[in-house]
């Protein structure tokens, strides 16, 4: 009797590679949705309100399938095992699926089915990354799942208005803590692999490492999204984000050598930890009302999360394939293009108002475009995978 898998196809061999392909295509799919729908040409019946669908797809769309693929990564690092079979990972990733799709039929599903659908994809995910580490004996690093607990309680808010079971604003609430949860997430990561990138990347450097800053880089951003979450502004709010600001922007300055600015796969890192240094910064000024608050937030969404995802993606690809880990000329225009799209939702409307609508469509082509081209470059690779470790590490 055969022991082979029933499923034994590429994208399914090792978890990242399915999340990572959903995670590029939801990336052009719900932005050119959007992009229709910014502009009135698509007119289509939508489970949440098209400015929370937007946000809420980015966040439990987008940037949670690129979150799966690094789980995937790091827990099978963690515990030396591929968590799922290939069947459950299908079954999980059609989960994903499903939470994008059935938005679209509020006519002829009932809403709490499509909560239950689009809510269920994060415990699924915790549960099953949880259950690994409890089998491996790796309970040390179970902490670390409470992160994605917090993310399915800011999914909950978000559906609990929709259904009429928590207060207007309680949605806001909600994506606020996925954002929250996610610029904590990723500095948490970067004091990890950012000395570690560098080091690799550069000849001779010996970056610094700074347990304590680190600590206090991602604790203090968690109090500035505290405070943003109970509805705290004025200076104590200002005063929390400049400081924030402070210690993180300080801590890479150990890490920092100028050469980082002629490789690509680097120099995108570290401009996209610069975007959520702007955020704080932002996060100052929006705190007494001088810009809009959503200036801070598309610095960390677009900026922050978008640049990080696509350069980190980017590099697990090239290390996973086997190929050495220098960005092509497709893939730089890729990081050119994505960061000129955070250049023109965060900045270009203060400087030029009245072209709003113009700018915000050139920033929809940019990202469009970085991820069609990193959609190419991924599928390029795709036959050159070794199945092998890349250079992430716990």
């Amino acid at each position: 009797m055969s022991n082979k898998a029933a499923l034994n196809y590429l994208f399914l061999a090792m978890g990242y590679r399915i999340f990572f392909a959903l995670a590029g295509l939801s990336a052009l799919i719900l932005i050119a949705l959007w992009a229709s729908i910014y502009d009135g040409s698509l007119i289509m019946d939508n489970y949440f309100p098209p400015q929370v669908w937007h946000a809420h797809e980015m966040l439990m769309g987008y940037s949670t399938a690129v979150l799966a693929g690094f789980v995937f990564i790091i827990a099978r690092r963690w515990t030396g095992v591929e968590i799922l079979t290939q069947e459950k990972l299908l079954a999980v990733a059609v989960l994903w699926i499903y939470g994008r799709i059935v938005p679209f039929y509020s006519e002829l599903i009932p809403d709490f089915i499509i909560a239950l659908i689009d809510f269920s994809f994060l415990p699924v995910l915790t549960y099953f990354i949880s259950m690994a580490l409890l089998k491996s004996g790796k309970t040390e690093q179970l902490p670390y799942t409470l992160l994605l607990w917090l993310m399915v309680i800011g999914n909950a808010l978000v559906h609990a208005e929709i259904l009429n079971l928590r207060p207007e604003g309680s949605a806001w609430v909600g994506l606020n803590i996925l954002i929250g949860v996610m610029v904590v997430m990723i500095l948490m990561m970067v004091g990890r692999f950012f000395p570690l990138f560098t080091e690799r990347g550069l000849k001779g450097v010996i970056a610094i490492r700074n347990p304590f800053l680190d600590l206090l880089g991602w604790v203090s951003a968690a109090a500035v999204f505290g405070l943003i979450i109970f509805g705290v502004d004025g200076w104590l709010l200002a005063l929390t984000a400049v400081t924030s600001f402070l210690i993180n922007a300080f801590r890479a300055l150990g890490w920092f050598d100028r050469r980082i600015l002629y490789v690509p796969l680097l120099w995108v890192l570290y401009v996209g930890y610069a975007w959520i240094m702007a955020g704080f910064v932002l996060l100052a000024f929006s705190a007494n009302a001088m810009i809009s608050a959503s200036v801070a937030m598309h610095a960390f969404t677009i900026g922050g999360i978008g640049v990080l995802t696509l350069g980190l993606m980017a590099r697990v690809v090239l290390g996973y394939s086997g190929k050495a880990l220098r960005a092509s000329n497709i893939i730089a225009l890729a990081f050119i293009l994505i960061n000129l799209a955070a250049l023109s939702r965060v900045f270009l409307p203060a400087l030029f108002a009245e072209w709003y609508g113009y700018i915000v469509t050139l920033s929809i082509y940019c990202w469009l475009a970085a991820f069609a081209l990193f959609v190419v470059h991924y599928g390029a690779l795709m036959h050159a995978f070794k199945g092998g470790d890349s250079e992430l590490s716990p």
